[in-house]
C-alpha cells in the first residue's frame, strides 16, 4: 500500500532562509515538492508577550513514511528554538501527482 501524502507548513522569517529550507529538502528527497509564500504577517504568543513578524511559509509535499525523517531535518536546519512544523493529510488528489510525490520521496 501506498503512503498516504502529506503537505507540511513550516515558517521562518527570511526569503533566503525560507528558499534554503525548501531546496534542501527536495534535494534531500524528503519532500517532492516545495512552495514558498509571502512575505506573510504572523501574530502569536511567545513568552507570555503577544508578537508580530513578518514571515514566509513554506509547504512541503511528503509521505507519511517520509514525515519522521522531514521533520528532524527540520528541526537541524531550521534556525528557531521552536519552528512551526504541521502536517496535514492529503485526502484527495490527482492519482498522478500523488503517485510522483510517493516516487520522489522514497517510495515505490
Amino acid at each position: 500500500m501506498k503512503a498516504l501524502a502529506l503537505t507540511v507548513l513550516t515558517t521562518t522569517d527570511d526569503e533566503v532562509k525560507a528558499r534554503a529550507l525548501a531546496a534542501g529538502a527536495v534535494e534531500a528527497r524528503l519532500a517532492a515538492c516545495a512552495q514558498i509564500a509571502g512575505p506573510v504577517t504572523s501574530v502569536y504568543r511567545w513568552q507570555g508577550d503577544t508578537e508580530t513578524a513578518q514571515e514566509w511559509q513554506v509547504l512541503l509535499k511528503t509521505t507519511t513514511d517520509g514525515y519522521e525523517a522531514l521533520e528532524s531535518w527540520l528541526l537541524e536546519a531550521h534556525d528557531y528554538g521552536t519552528p512551526e512544523i504541521i502536517a496535514t493529510p492529503v485526502v484527495r488528489g490527482s492519482a498522478a501527482y500523488l503517485a510522483w510525490i510517493d516516487g520522489e520521496t522514497g517510495g515505490a
